[in-house]
C-alpha cells in the first residue's frame, strides 16, 4: 500500500506543478473506501485553482473521480480506493461497547471513527438523507432503524414507516406480516398519500398531547421514503403537517427521518426545509444538487462515489460537515451482517 500511496502523491504534486500551482502533499489516510491526502498550499496560492484541478488529477490517477475539499489550512483530495471495502453494521456494532439510547449507527467517518446520531439532541432532532439512484440512501436508512431497534427497548423507541413506493422499508414490513421482525413498529407501514396524512396528522395529535402532558418518551421516529413526491402529492395538508411536526416535534420525543431523490424548493417547502439541522448527502447530478441537499454550497457531493459515500452535514455549515461511510447490510437480510 506503501508504493500506491507514494505513487499518487507524486502524481498529484505532478499536476500541481504542470499548473503552476504551488503546494506540498501529505498523507494519505486509508480508508475502507478512499485515501485522502492532504494539499498544504503555498501563501501566494489560491484555494480556487487547486479546486479548479479535480479533474485533471482523476485523470492522472486513472481514477473515474476525486473530490477536492477545503479543510482547515489545507485542502483535501479524496481518490477511490480499487479496492474499496463495504462497512456492514454489525461488524461496526461489535466494535461500539456502550451505545446511547436513542441513537442510530450511520458508519465511519473518514478517519475510521464510528459516526452517531443520538436523535433526542438539539443539534440533531430530523434528518434529511438525499441522494440519486444508487448512493446508498435506502441502506442507510435502513441501517439507521435497524441500528436503533437492535440497542433500545420499546419504551425507548417507537418506529413509523411512510413508504409511497412500497420497497424502500420491505424488510420491515414484510417481517411484519410473517408475525415477527420489529417490535419497535408502532403500526403497520403505509404506502399512500392520504394514508400518510391521516398517520402525520395523529402524530401531530399525539406532539400536542405529549406537550401538555409534558412527556416526551417514547421516542418516535418517523421514516419517510421519497419525501419530495410526498410533498408534491400531499399539497398543502402534508406541508403543514410536516411543518408542525419538524419545528415542535423534537420536545415531544417526534423525530421524522426522511429520504429524497431531488430536494427541490418546489418539492419540499423552504420552512420545512430548514427545519432539518442534519443533512445525510449522498451522491447527487450536480453542484446545484448537491447545494440544495445540504442546505450549503461547496460541499463537493456532485464528486460522491455513490453506494453508501454520504456527508454529513450538522448546524447548516461546512465546518460541521464529516465524510462518511455509511453501514450496510447483506441484501434480503435483516440481520446486518
Amino acid at each position: 500500500m506503501r508504493r500506491v500511496l507514494e505513487y499518487q502523491a507524486d502524481q498529484i504534486e505532478m499536476v500541481l506543478t504542470s499548473h503552476r500551482v504551488p503546494g506540498r502533499v501529505m498523507g494519505g489516510i486509508v480508508t475502507p473506501r478512499w485515501v485522502s491526502y492532504q494539499i498544504i498550499p503555498e501563501i501566494t496560492t489560491k484555494v480556487s485553482r487547486i479546486m479548479a484541478l479535480s479533474e485533471e488529477v482523476a485523470m492522472r490517477l486513472g481514477a473515474q473521480g476525486v473530490r477536492v475539499s477545503r479543510h482547515g489550512a489545507a485542502i483535501q483530495i479524496d481518490v477511490p480506493r480499487e479496492d474499496g471495502q463495504v462497512v456492514r453494521l454489525l461488524n461496526l456494532c461489535r466494535r461500539l461497547k456502550d451505545i446511547p439510547k436513542q441513537t442510530a449507527i450511520l458508519g465511519l467517518d473518514e478517519t475510521g471513527v464510528p459516526l452517531l446520531l443520538r436523535l433526542p439532541s438539539p443539534e440533531v432532532a430530523h434528518v434529511l438523507v438525499s441522494g440519486t439512484t444508487g448512493s446508498g440512501k435506502t441502506a442507510l436508512v435502513r441501517s439507521m432503524a435497524l441500528s436503533l431497534a437492535m440497542h433500545n427497548r420499546l419504551g425507548e423507541v417507537q418506529m413509523v414507516f411512510i413508504d409511497p413506493k412500497g420497497n424502500g422499508f420491505d424488510p420491515f414490513t414484510a417481517f411484519d406480516k410473517l408475525g415477527g421482525g420489529l417490535p419497535h413498529l408502532l403500526r403497520p407501514a403505509v404506502h399512500e398519500v392520504h394514508q400518510a396524512i391521516f398517520l402525520l396528522g395523529e402524530m401531530v395529535e399525539e406532539m400536542v398531547r405529549r406537550d401538555r402532558e409534558n412527556i416526551s418518551e417514547p421516542r418516535v421516529v418517523i421514516f419517510i421514503d421519497e419525501v419530495a413526491d410526498l410533498m408534491e402529492q400531499g399539497g398543502k395538508a402534508m406541508d403543514r403537517l410536516m411543518t408542525r411536526l419538524t419545528q415542535r416535534g423534537r420536545s415531544a420525543g417526534l423525530h421524522i427521518i426522511a429520504c429524497t431523490q431531488k430536494p427541490l424548493a418546489a418539492s419540499i417547502g423552504s420552512l420545512t426545509r430548514s427545519n432539518f439541522p442534519v443533512r445525510l448527502v449522498g451522491s447527487v447530478a450536480s453542484a446545484d444538487d448537491a447545494k440544495i441537499a445540504a442546505g450549503i454550497p461547496g460541499t463537493g457531493a456532485e464528486k460522491l462515489l455513490g453506494r453508501g459515500d454520504f456527508l454529513l452535514v450538522a448546524k447548516g455549515t461546512s465546518l460541521d460537515s464529516r465524510r462518511l461511510m455509511s453501514t450496510s447490510r447483506k441484501s434480503g437480510k435483516l440481520s446486518g451482517e
